[in-house]
């Protein structure tokens, strides 16, 4: 009996968490998510799966993000017409974050076919529109935690809570007859993994004793320094009252789902006690204003010590559903909050607002979660001196702080221990969903530590492994690549064009005088035309 895994996403990126499981009973993924940071990457979106999506029996999904679940509905428009087993939160989250996606879809790429109408370019279609996301909600059936569901003949799931967000969940799977002595092959994958300091989620949790175990590695080479929940608000509270100081607009990038919420619960609770000065939050995100009354429905399911129904519908959050709410907010100039979609800053409301702020030094911008390689928050992180957004260059003088203690992720020793904690691993740990440097650092923590370095893989996109070997066996797939390794991992030509030009704005606005533009501009017309 033969089991294949391929890694059809996630890996060496923290973005399109997509496994393809293929066994004699048929084909499971394990999410299907969109990719996101570089266009080379966002590409593979527009493309075609590297598998026949009415091939696919089964759908497992860990959470409701948009890099686990954003493909889903293209995988339903292509053929898929099996069931996508999730949790019940993360149902309820998809039923508006899918939409939103397929939303956004159809708005940018109306947006590009303007400009590609201009410039005499071919018109582009959305990856999927919101009516193909709200045809795909059909597909989705609910399963409870810790309880077995049989996804396929001879394979069963059991979701064990994560502690990442509501609903979120890592997936216990059992094939029969595939392990060693006739036993079911176990294969635990972990979704993301919530921190130990969590203002809404409770601990993880997951099973032992496992053939393999597929893990994310977001911030495995990065220790954290010890928090609390309290000290953690404290934290925010210095950064809130140092924006005030400035005078300007707090921007809040932020992701729609979770982490959105506790920055409310803990903003409206500083507010409350006096710990900040008082000032219009608002809330400038269809989705994240509808996941905010998910997460109140649910409240009896977060921890029970946090009153979340009446902090997040406290009279001090301010929600801007339409867009002409959300153009109103830039007619204010003094203090104020915004919180806003999305997270990395490449996409969603939070552009325009980057926009309207980022070139003046009184505002501030707050990053409060993990910037992907390639990102206009990642640039934004690692200090660039100016942006282009929407197709135009925008000196950055704001003031660009990250409070990284509201990450969604666990830390290299938080991920350690999870690791440890699934003891005894049999076969092999496969490390995804991480950056070059967070999955060197997390393998050096585990390697020999808590499995053999021989049984520790970090895989390339598109990889396949046989995995009822003793340890697993890469499959040769050197022809089947959608992308080269090197073009997963690094900047593309896209970022470095972007660079290119702000660098000869910069040089040209830089020149003494009219005579020293001209020699720049000479100078780079001699190099196009000597190109070939």
């Amino acid at each position: 009996m033969s089991i294949t895994l391929r890694f059809c996403g996630a890996a060496r990126t923290v973005t399109g968490s997509c496994h393809l499981f293929e066994a004699p009973a048929g084909r499971l993924l394990v999410d299907c998510g969109l990719f996101q940071g570089p266009k080379t990457l966002k590409e593979l979106n527009y493309g075609a799966f590297p598998f026949s999506p009415a091939d696919i029996g089964a759908v497992l999904l860990t959470h409701a993000h948009i890099d686990h679940s954003g493909l889903i509905p293209k995988l339903v428009r292509g053929g898929f017409n099996g069931r996508v087993f999730a949790t019940r939160g993360t149902i309820d989250l998809c039923s508006f974050m899918l939409p939103d996606a397929g939303s956004i879809q159809e708005s940018e790429v109306a947006a590009l076919n303007r400009r590609n109408a201009a410039r005499g370019r071919a018109e582009v279609s959305p990856i999927y529109t919101q009516a193909d996301a709200i045809a795909s909600l059909q597909s989705f059936q609910p399963v409870e935690y810790e309880t077995w569901a049989n996804v396929l003949p001879g394979v069963r799931a059991r979701y064990w809570n994560a502690g990442h967000l509501l609903g979120s969940a890592s997936i216990e799977m059992e094939f029969a007859g595939a392990g060693k002595d006739g036993k079911p092959l176990r294969v635990l994958t972990s979704g993301d993994i919530g921190p130990d300091v969590k203002l809404l989620e409770p601990d993880p949790e997951a099973p032992v004793g496992l053939d393999y175990v597929i893990c994310e590695s977001t911030y495995g080479d990065e220790d954290r320094p010890p928090i609390t929940r309290e000290s953690r608000r404290q934290h925010l509270a210095a950064e809130v009252r140092e924006a005030h100081s400035r005078g300007g607009a707090l921007l809040i990038p932020a992701f729609a789902v979770e982490r959105t919420q506790e920055l409310i619960v803990d903003l409206i609770d500083l507010v409350e006690r006096g710990e900040v000065p008082a000032a219009p939050i608002f809330l400038d995100s269809p989705l994240a204003i509808h996941a905010t009354e998910v997460f109140r429905q649910h409240s009896e399911s977060l921890q029970a010590d946090v009153d979340a129904d009446r902090l997040l519908g406290s009279p001090h959050l301010r929600c801007t559903e339409t867009v002409d709410e959300s153009k109103s907010i830039a007619r204010l100039t003094g203090f104020h909050i915004i919180i806003a979609a999305s997270g990395m800053c490449d996409a969603g409301r939070i552009r325009h607002h980057l926009k309207r702020w980022l070139w003046q030094s009184k505002a501030t911008v707050l990053l409060i979660g993990f910037q992907a390689h390639g990102t206009l928050g990642r640039f934004l992180n690692d200090g660039v001196k100016s942006v282009r957004i929407q197709g135009e260059q925008i000196n950055v003088a704001a003031r660009i702080r990250r409070l990284d203690e509201y990450s969604g992720h666990a830390d290299g020793p938080e991920l350690v221990r999870w690791i440890a904690a699934r003891r005894p691993i049999e076969r092999g740990v496969f490390l995804v969903h991480g950056e070059e440097p967070a999955l060197t650092g997390l393998t050096e923590r585990i390697a020999e530590r808590i499995v053999p370095a021989a049984k520790v893989f970090s895989p390339l996109l598109d990889d396949v492994y046989e995995l009822t070997t003793t340890a697993p066996t890469p499959i040769d797939v050197s022809r089947r690549r959608r992308l080269a390794p090197e073009a997963v991992i690094n900047l593309d030509w896209h970022n470095d064009m972007s660079k290119l030009v702000l660098d000869i704005n910069d040089a040209v606005d830089a020149a003494a005088d009219d005579r020293a533009r001209g020699i720049i501009i000479r100078k780079l017309r001699r190099a196009l035309e000597a190109r070939d």
